[in-house]
């Protein structure tokens, strides 16, 4: 039985130890289609609360946030405060509990490259001068990255190891408009050949289940990710929490979220289609809390493994 290749199997490979991820969120980021740049409400199944830390640096900062445009940000010496306090917490309690011996600082929370050049710089050279870390993981929105801050990743790329992700969520721009995710796919598509030939490696975000998507369309969406050179993948289920677009949609019944059996079989379609130099570092996701409204099946991500597991083995696969 053959093992997924998985980015920690890659991490492993390369450093020869264990690296883990330590996920930041810091205060004053947002994202194109929240504050209304080109679209509002953020995309309908996001709900924006839960990107929300709840510590009290992170708090000091409601209301504030930057953009592409913005010409000062008054806070930088909190963020960096924040970036510091959090990768310290977490990157302690990982090699305590996991032995994680070296790590990459992973920006998670909203678009992490949509603020001004000069914010980004201090708080990506802020990460690197950490101990123990190898390099940056960035999460963002290919619509929110300048040429100069790619240029300034590149470089660091030479000598560090750098991530970028892009939420590629479908190829279909029918999709996209539904979800009102603000972006078509071939900005996507452009942004992830750019990163590449810059020298990033890049992991593109992959949803399935999205409203009115058929299992080809899906597939689809993993032929075309694959295509463009992603280094890595995450694959998701769509998922309804409460206060958001998708809800409201679901209660008025214009929205069946996808089944177990139906995201089984189409996750072990696209797993059995992505080349070998793909790693994998999701297979599913899901919440276990009151703001989960369905599937119910996404509420319990051991079950979930297990379950894929068990698909997998089907065809000689294992997670």
């Amino acid at each position: 039985m053959a093992q997924i290749y998985t980015y920690g199997n890659y991490l492993k490979n390369k450093f020869g130890t264990k690296v883990y991820k330590v996920g930041i969120n810091i205060s004053g980021f947002t994202c194109p289609n929240i504050d209304g740049t080109v679209a509002k409400g953020g995309c309908t199944f996001c709900e924006n609360d839960s990107f929300s830390a709840s510590t009290d640096e992170v708090q000091a900062l409601k209301g504030f946030h930057l953009n592409l445009n913005s010409t000062e940000n008054p806070f930088l010496d909190k963020q960096l405060k924040q970036l510091e306090l959090q990768f310290d917490a977490i990157s302690k309690r990982q090699a305590t509990e996991y032995g994680a011996q070296k790590f990459l600082v992973y920006f998670q929370s909203f678009t992490n490259t949509y603020a001004p050049f000069e914010t980004l710089k201090a708080l990506y050279d802020k990460a690197l001068s950490f101990p123990n870390v190898l390099g940056l993981s960035i999460g963002t929105r290919s619509d929110s990255i300048t040429d100069e801050t790619l240029h300034y990743l590149s470089k660091l790329a030479q000598e560090k190891e750098i991530w970028i992700e892009f939420g590629i969520q479908s190829v279909y721009d029918e999709t996209l408009e539904r979800i009102n995710r603000g972006h078509n796919s071939a900005n996507v598509k452009e942004w992830i050949l750019k990163s590449k030939r810059a020298g990033l490696h890049v992991c593109g975000h992959l949803i399935f289940g999205l409203p009115g998507e058929t299992e080809e369309m899906m597939l689809q969406t993993s032929k075309a990710a694959y295509e463009w050179g992603i280094d890595s993948v995450k694959y998701h289920p769509l998922y309804v929490v409460k206060k958001t677009a998708l809800a409201n949609e679901y209660k008025r019944g214009e929205f069946t979220p996808i089944s177990e059996e139906k995201y089984l079989d189409i996750l072990v379609k696209s797993l059995l289609m992505k080349p070998e130099n793909v790693s994998v570092q999701r297979v599913t996701a899901g919440i276990n809390d009151d703001s989960l409204l369905a599937p119910q099946w996404c509420r319990d991500k051991n079950q979930q493994i297990k379950n894929i597991n068990h698909a997998l083995k089907r065809v000689q696969l294992k997670y």
